[in-house]
């Protein structure tokens, strides 16, 4: 790529971005992280984006997209709006995927990206190919980071330690090892670090 193409890419991403994070900036839902109270999808997707940075730092453009988008307004349909269980936790999810995927689209469309590009920004999104796809594991252990960072010491306070233990033990092995080397690094309350360390000892 030439040194003015490379310009324009840069531009371009950098104009997705901005709107991506307008666009979750409207998030009504509030987390406190390292000693400031910012709207929860937006810091999810800088975070992510931080992650990924770490984990690959020569990651495409697309994949980083994907990491910036891969939430996007997603406080629009909350979790409430479907059956209590598993059925109904996963029927949510698999909304969630499709709904970032469309949403995503006029807004990487309006910062000048092509069709294909897109297409597959949106593929990323919905994890097509997980397991066989690099760059989707990528974006799943970077999403498994940013849980970790900023849910792990929430969710331990809501659940029975038996469930928590499952759904520890659920993340983690979503991630490659790679990505559980990563997950020490985490910025986490002395609470969340032991139950990190005791679920990755387990994990053997």
């Amino acid at each position: 790529m030439s040194g003015r193409s490379a310009e324009r890419g840069g531009e371009r991403l950098e104009r997705a971005f901005a709107a991506l994070d307008a666009a979750n900036a409207a998030d009504p839902q509030q987390l406190d992280h390292r000693g400031a109270r910012r709207p929860k999808e937006l810091l999810q997707a800088e975070l992510a984006t931080h992650f990924l940075g770490r984990l690959a730092p020569d990651a495409g453009e697309l994949l980083r997209l994907a990491a910036r988008a891969h939430h996007l307004r997603r406080w629009e349909i909350p979790r409430s709006r479907y059956a209590a269980g598993r059925q109904g936790y996963h029927q949510w999810r698999r909304a969630l995927q499709d709904f970032h995927a469309e949403a995503l689209a006029p807004v990487l469309e309006r910062a000048g990206y092509p069709a294909a590009a897109i297409q597959r920004v949106q593929a990323l999104v919905r994890k097509q190919g997980l397991g066989s796809d690099p760059e989707v594991q990528l974006l799943e252990d970077a999403l498994c980071l940013v849980f970790l960072e900023t849910e792990l010491e929430a969710v331990a306070e809501k659940l029975p330690p038996a469930r928590l233990d499952a759904v520890l033990e659920r993340t983690l092995r979503k991630m490659s090892a790679r990505g559980r080397d990563e997950a020490r690094c985490c910025e986490l309350s002395p609470r969340a670090r032991e139950l990190l360390e005791r679920a990755l000892g387990a994990l053997g």
